[in-house]
Protein backbone atom coordinates (compact mmCIF):
# COMPACT_ATOMS: atom_id res chain seq x y z
CA UNK A 1 0.00 0.00 0.00
CA UNK A 2 1.35 3.41 -0.97
CA UNK A 3 2.00 5.76 1.89
CA UNK A 4 0.01 8.98 1.84
CA UNK A 5 2.03 12.09 1.11
CA UNK A 6 1.53 14.54 3.94
CA UNK A 7 1.43 18.30 4.16
CA UNK A 8 3.05 19.37 7.42
CA UNK A 9 3.38 22.77 9.07
CA UNK A 10 5.98 23.63 11.71
CA UNK A 11 5.13 26.60 13.93
CA UNK A 12 8.11 28.07 15.76
CA UNK A 13 10.39 26.73 13.04
CA UNK A 14 13.40 28.89 13.97
CA UNK A 15 13.43 27.98 17.68
CA UNK A 16 15.41 25.22 19.36
CA UNK A 17 12.56 22.70 19.27
CA UNK A 18 11.38 23.89 15.87
CA UNK A 19 14.79 23.19 14.42
CA UNK A 20 14.71 19.77 16.10
CA UNK A 21 11.33 19.11 14.48
CA UNK A 22 13.01 19.51 11.10
CA UNK A 23 15.95 17.30 12.06
CA UNK A 24 13.67 14.51 13.27
CA UNK A 25 11.34 14.84 10.28
CA UNK A 26 14.34 14.66 7.95
CA UNK A 27 15.04 11.11 9.12
CA UNK A 28 11.41 10.10 9.57
CA UNK A 29 9.74 7.50 7.33
CA UNK A 30 6.95 10.02 6.74
CA UNK A 31 6.41 10.98 3.11
CA UNK A 32 6.11 14.77 3.04
CA UNK A 33 4.76 16.53 -0.03
CA UNK A 34 4.57 20.09 1.25
CA UNK A 35 6.29 21.66 4.26
CA UNK A 36 5.18 25.02 5.66
CA UNK A 37 7.44 26.85 8.12
CA UNK A 38 6.09 29.58 10.40
CA UNK A 39 7.68 31.82 13.01
CA UNK A 40 7.35 35.34 14.37
CA UNK A 41 7.54 38.32 12.03
CA UNK A 42 11.13 39.02 13.09
CA UNK A 43 12.19 35.55 11.90
CA UNK A 44 10.24 35.64 8.64
CA UNK A 45 12.41 35.37 5.56
CA UNK A 46 14.91 32.97 7.06
CA UNK A 47 15.42 29.75 5.14
CA UNK A 48 15.85 26.12 6.11
CA UNK A 49 17.16 23.21 4.10
CA UNK A 50 14.99 20.10 4.34
CA UNK A 51 15.51 16.95 2.27
CA UNK A 52 17.71 18.86 -0.21
CA UNK A 53 15.12 21.60 -0.74
CA UNK A 54 15.20 25.14 0.62
CA UNK A 55 12.13 26.42 2.43
CA UNK A 56 11.34 30.00 3.39
CA UNK A 57 10.02 30.81 6.86
CA UNK A 58 6.75 32.76 6.79
CA UNK A 59 5.33 35.06 9.47
CA UNK A 60 2.60 33.29 11.43
CA UNK A 61 -0.80 34.90 11.03
CA UNK A 62 -4.52 34.22 11.09
CA UNK A 63 -4.50 33.19 7.43
CA UNK A 64 -1.51 30.85 7.70
CA UNK A 65 -3.60 27.67 7.73
CA UNK A 66 -5.94 28.52 4.89
CA UNK A 67 -3.93 26.36 2.52
CA UNK A 68 -6.74 23.96 3.29
CA UNK A 69 -4.57 20.89 2.97
CA UNK A 70 -2.30 20.78 6.02
CA UNK A 71 -2.53 17.32 7.57
CA UNK A 72 -0.45 17.94 10.71
CA UNK A 73 0.77 21.11 12.39
CA UNK A 74 3.63 20.81 14.87
CA UNK A 75 3.65 23.74 17.31
CA UNK A 76 6.52 24.90 19.52
CA UNK A 77 6.14 28.64 19.85
CA UNK A 78 4.93 29.11 23.42
CA UNK A 79 1.59 28.85 25.17
CA UNK A 80 0.16 32.19 24.05
CA UNK A 81 0.80 31.41 20.38
CA UNK A 82 -0.66 27.93 20.77
CA UNK A 83 -3.81 29.17 22.47
CA UNK A 84 -4.41 31.61 19.61
CA UNK A 85 -3.35 29.65 16.55
CA UNK A 86 -3.77 25.94 17.35
CA UNK A 87 -7.59 26.22 17.17
CA UNK A 88 -7.27 28.02 13.82
CA UNK A 89 -5.08 25.25 12.43
CA UNK A 90 -7.47 22.59 13.74
CA UNK A 91 -10.47 24.43 12.30
CA UNK A 92 -8.75 24.40 8.90
CA UNK A 93 -8.49 20.60 9.09
CA UNK A 94 -5.03 20.01 10.51
CA UNK A 95 -4.28 17.75 13.46
CA UNK A 96 -2.23 19.88 15.83
CA UNK A 97 0.52 18.41 18.00
CA UNK A 98 1.39 21.15 20.46
CA UNK A 99 4.58 21.24 22.51
CA UNK A 100 3.55 24.03 24.87
CA UNK A 101 1.77 23.64 28.20
CA UNK A 102 -1.32 25.47 26.93
CA UNK A 103 -3.54 22.44 26.27
CA UNK A 104 -2.03 19.67 28.39
CA UNK A 105 -4.61 19.64 31.15
CA UNK A 106 -7.62 20.33 28.91
CA UNK A 107 -10.02 17.41 29.38
CA UNK A 108 -10.74 17.36 25.63
CA UNK A 109 -7.08 17.32 24.60
CA UNK A 110 -5.16 14.03 24.85
CA UNK A 111 -1.71 14.21 26.43
CA UNK A 112 0.31 11.59 24.61
CA UNK A 113 3.54 9.63 24.81
CA UNK A 114 3.29 7.09 21.97
CA UNK A 115 4.82 4.13 23.82
CA UNK A 116 2.44 4.70 26.73
CA UNK A 117 -0.98 5.91 25.56
CA UNK A 118 -1.15 6.34 21.78
CA UNK A 119 -4.79 5.22 21.81
CA UNK A 120 -5.65 8.53 23.49
CA UNK A 121 -4.47 10.35 20.36
CA UNK A 122 -7.39 8.91 18.39
CA UNK A 123 -9.81 10.80 20.65
CA UNK A 124 -9.07 14.47 20.08
CA UNK A 125 -12.37 16.33 19.70
CA UNK A 126 -10.65 19.71 19.40
CA UNK A 127 -8.20 18.44 16.78
CA UNK A 128 -5.34 19.14 19.19
CA UNK A 129 -2.95 16.65 20.80
CA UNK A 130 -0.64 17.88 23.56
CA UNK A 131 3.01 16.94 23.91
CA UNK A 132 3.85 16.52 27.61
CA UNK A 133 6.55 18.28 29.59
CA UNK A 134 10.02 17.02 28.64
CA UNK A 135 10.86 15.35 31.97
CA UNK A 136 7.39 13.83 32.21
CA UNK A 137 7.76 12.20 28.79
CA UNK A 138 10.86 10.24 29.71
CA UNK A 139 9.67 9.34 33.21
CA UNK A 140 6.32 7.84 32.23
CA UNK A 141 7.89 5.11 30.09
CA UNK A 142 9.40 3.17 33.00
CA UNK A 143 6.41 4.06 35.17
CA UNK A 144 4.00 2.59 32.62
CA UNK A 145 6.08 -0.59 32.47
CA UNK A 146 5.84 -0.89 36.26
CA UNK A 147 2.19 0.12 36.50
CA UNK A 148 1.00 -2.52 34.06
CA UNK A 149 2.83 -5.32 35.88
CA UNK A 150 2.94 -4.31 39.54
CA UNK A 151 0.58 -1.37 39.96
CA UNK A 152 1.70 2.01 41.27
CA UNK A 153 1.12 3.29 44.78
CA UNK A 154 3.33 6.42 44.92
CA UNK A 155 5.93 8.24 42.81
CA UNK A 156 8.68 10.68 43.80
CA UNK A 157 10.63 12.61 41.14
CA UNK A 158 13.85 14.58 41.39
CA UNK A 159 14.92 16.03 38.05
CA UNK A 160 18.27 17.30 36.83
CA UNK A 161 17.36 19.37 33.79
CA UNK A 162 19.71 20.78 31.15
CA UNK A 163 19.66 24.44 30.16
CA UNK A 164 18.35 23.62 26.67
CA UNK A 165 15.04 22.94 28.40
CA UNK A 166 14.80 26.70 28.82
CA UNK A 167 15.34 27.25 25.10
CA UNK A 168 17.91 29.45 23.43
CA UNK A 169 18.01 31.86 26.36
CA UNK A 170 19.02 29.05 28.71
CA UNK A 171 21.78 27.91 26.37
CA UNK A 172 23.06 31.48 26.03
CA UNK A 173 23.07 31.89 29.81
CA UNK A 174 25.27 28.83 30.34
CA UNK A 175 27.62 29.94 27.57
CA UNK A 176 27.85 33.44 29.03
CA UNK A 177 28.38 32.38 32.62
CA UNK A 178 31.04 29.89 31.56
CA UNK A 179 32.87 32.93 30.17
CA UNK A 180 32.53 34.67 33.53
CA UNK A 181 29.72 36.97 32.50
CA UNK A 182 26.71 37.57 34.79
CA UNK A 183 23.51 35.57 34.23
CA UNK A 184 20.82 37.16 32.07
CA UNK A 185 18.11 34.53 32.40
CA UNK A 186 18.62 32.30 35.44
CA UNK A 187 18.55 33.87 38.93
CA UNK A 188 22.01 32.50 39.74
CA UNK A 189 25.17 31.67 37.81
CA UNK A 190 24.18 28.41 36.17
CA UNK A 191 27.81 27.59 35.29
CA UNK A 192 28.55 27.31 39.01
CA UNK A 193 25.24 26.13 40.47
CA UNK A 194 22.44 23.62 40.44
CA UNK A 195 19.34 25.79 40.72
CA UNK A 196 16.26 24.21 42.41
CA UNK A 197 13.89 26.48 40.56
CA UNK A 198 12.28 25.91 37.14
CA UNK A 199 9.34 28.12 36.14
CA UNK A 200 7.30 30.20 38.58
CA UNK A 201 6.60 29.33 42.20
CA UNK A 202 3.05 28.53 43.27
CA UNK A 203 1.63 29.53 46.66
CA UNK A 204 2.38 26.09 48.10
CA UNK A 205 6.12 26.41 47.37
CA UNK A 206 6.12 24.07 44.38
CA UNK A 207 7.17 25.37 40.97
CA UNK A 208 4.95 25.14 37.92
CA UNK A 209 7.44 22.65 36.45
CA UNK A 210 7.03 20.39 39.46
CA UNK A 211 3.24 20.61 39.30
CA UNK A 212 3.36 19.78 35.58
CA UNK A 213 5.15 16.53 36.41
CA UNK A 214 2.58 15.70 39.08
CA UNK A 215 -0.52 16.41 37.02
CA UNK A 216 0.73 15.22 33.65
CA UNK A 217 1.94 11.88 35.03
CA UNK A 218 -1.51 11.22 36.45
CA UNK A 219 -3.25 12.13 33.20
CA UNK A 220 -0.97 10.11 30.89
CA UNK A 221 -1.11 6.99 33.07
CA UNK A 222 -4.87 7.34 33.65
CA UNK A 223 -4.24 7.33 37.41
CA UNK A 224 -5.88 10.57 38.60
CA UNK A 225 -5.47 9.76 42.30
CA UNK A 226 -1.86 8.58 42.14
CA UNK A 227 0.25 10.27 44.86
CA UNK A 228 3.08 12.07 43.02
CA UNK A 229 5.58 14.67 44.17
CA UNK A 230 8.56 16.32 42.49
CA UNK A 231 11.58 18.57 42.87
CA UNK A 232 12.91 20.03 39.61
CA UNK A 233 16.48 21.30 39.38
CA UNK A 234 18.29 23.15 36.58
CA UNK A 235 21.86 21.87 36.15
CA UNK A 236 24.86 23.26 34.22
CA UNK A 237 24.85 20.99 31.19
CA UNK A 238 23.67 21.92 27.72
CA UNK A 239 21.45 18.99 26.78
CA UNK A 240 19.86 15.91 28.32
CA UNK A 241 17.54 15.63 31.31
CA UNK A 242 18.02 13.09 34.12
CA UNK A 243 15.28 12.02 36.50
CA UNK A 244 15.71 10.10 39.74
CA UNK A 245 12.48 8.17 40.29
CA UNK A 246 11.28 6.45 43.44
CA UNK A 247 8.33 4.23 42.57
CA UNK A 248 6.31 2.40 45.19
CA UNK A 249 4.33 -0.48 43.71
CA UNK A 250 1.13 -2.20 44.76
CA UNK A 251 2.61 -5.67 44.27
CA UNK A 252 5.99 -7.11 45.35
CA UNK A 253 8.71 -7.52 42.76
CA UNK A 254 12.13 -9.00 42.15
CA UNK A 255 14.74 -6.62 40.81
CA UNK A 256 15.82 -9.04 38.08
CA UNK A 257 12.22 -9.22 36.86
CA UNK A 258 11.93 -5.42 36.92
CA UNK A 259 15.06 -5.12 34.77
CA UNK A 260 13.60 -7.56 32.24
CA UNK A 261 10.29 -5.76 32.25
CA UNK A 262 11.93 -2.41 31.59
CA UNK A 263 14.24 -3.81 28.90
CA UNK A 264 11.26 -5.26 27.03
CA UNK A 265 9.24 -2.04 27.10
CA UNK A 266 9.15 -0.09 23.80
CA UNK A 267 11.43 2.92 23.74
CA UNK A 268 13.52 1.97 26.80
CA UNK A 269 17.16 0.93 26.80
CA UNK A 270 18.41 -0.49 30.10
CA UNK A 271 22.01 0.38 31.00
CA UNK A 272 22.58 -1.12 34.42
CA UNK A 273 25.94 -2.71 35.16
CA UNK A 274 27.45 -0.74 38.01
CA UNK A 275 30.42 -3.12 38.31
CA UNK A 276 31.63 -1.68 35.00
CA UNK A 277 30.21 1.85 35.63
CA UNK A 278 27.49 1.30 33.05
CA UNK A 279 24.51 3.56 33.71
CA UNK A 280 22.74 6.31 31.75
CA UNK A 281 24.31 9.75 31.46
CA UNK A 282 23.11 12.78 29.50
CA UNK A 283 26.17 12.89 27.25
CA UNK A 284 25.48 9.43 25.84
CA UNK A 285 21.73 10.02 25.48
CA UNK A 286 22.20 13.22 23.47
CA UNK A 287 20.98 12.86 19.91
CA UNK A 288 18.98 9.72 20.69
CA UNK A 289 15.21 9.19 20.80
CA UNK A 290 15.19 6.37 23.37
CA UNK A 291 14.81 6.65 27.13
CA UNK A 292 17.76 5.19 29.05
CA UNK A 293 17.23 3.56 32.45
CA UNK A 294 19.70 2.31 35.05
CA UNK A 295 20.67 2.26 38.74
CA UNK A 296 17.67 -0.03 39.26
CA UNK A 297 17.63 -1.03 42.90
CA UNK A 298 15.35 -1.72 45.80
CA UNK A 299 14.50 1.13 48.15
CA UNK A 300 15.96 0.14 51.52
CA UNK A 301 13.53 2.34 53.45
CA UNK A 302 10.18 1.15 52.10
CA UNK A 303 8.65 -2.20 51.08
CA UNK A 304 7.67 -2.64 47.40
CA UNK A 305 9.63 0.48 46.44
CA UNK A 306 12.51 0.94 44.03
CA UNK A 307 14.86 3.55 42.62
CA UNK A 308 15.33 4.20 38.89
CA UNK A 309 17.70 6.61 37.15
CA UNK A 310 16.19 7.79 33.86
CA UNK A 311 17.93 9.87 31.14
CA UNK A 312 16.84 11.21 27.76
CA UNK A 313 17.56 13.92 25.21
CA UNK A 314 15.06 16.57 26.26
CA UNK A 315 14.97 18.30 22.87
CA UNK A 316 14.45 15.08 20.91
CA UNK A 317 12.45 12.56 22.96
CA UNK A 318 11.41 15.28 25.38
CA UNK A 319 9.91 17.41 22.63
CA UNK A 320 10.45 17.05 18.87
CA UNK A 321 10.81 13.28 18.51
CA UNK A 322 7.82 12.56 20.74
CA UNK A 323 5.64 14.85 18.58
CA UNK A 324 6.85 13.33 15.32
CA UNK A 325 6.36 9.82 16.73
CA UNK A 326 2.72 10.74 17.40
CA UNK A 327 2.31 11.76 13.75
CA UNK A 328 4.02 8.56 12.61
CA UNK A 329 1.72 6.40 14.73
CA UNK A 330 -1.41 8.16 13.49
CA UNK A 331 -0.46 8.20 9.81
CA UNK A 332 1.61 5.05 9.28
CA UNK A 333 -0.13 2.48 11.44
CA UNK A 334 -3.67 1.12 10.91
Amino acid sequence: MNQKKLNIAVVGATGVVGQAFLTVLEDSPLSIENLYLYASARSAGQTALFREREYRVEALGETSFRHGAIDYALFSAGGAVSRTYAPLAAAAGAIVVDNSSAWRMDADVPLVVPEVNIDDAHRAPKGIIANPNCSTIQAVLPLKALADRYGLKRVVFTTYQAVSGAGAKGIRDLEATLRGEPPAHFPYTIAKSCIPHIDLFADDGYTKEELKMVNETRKILHLPALPVTATCVRVPIFNGHSVAIIAETEQPFEIAAVRRRLAEFPGIIVQDNVAETVYPVAELASGRDEVFVGRIRRDLSQPNSLHIWCVADNIRKGAAANAVQIVEKLSLEP
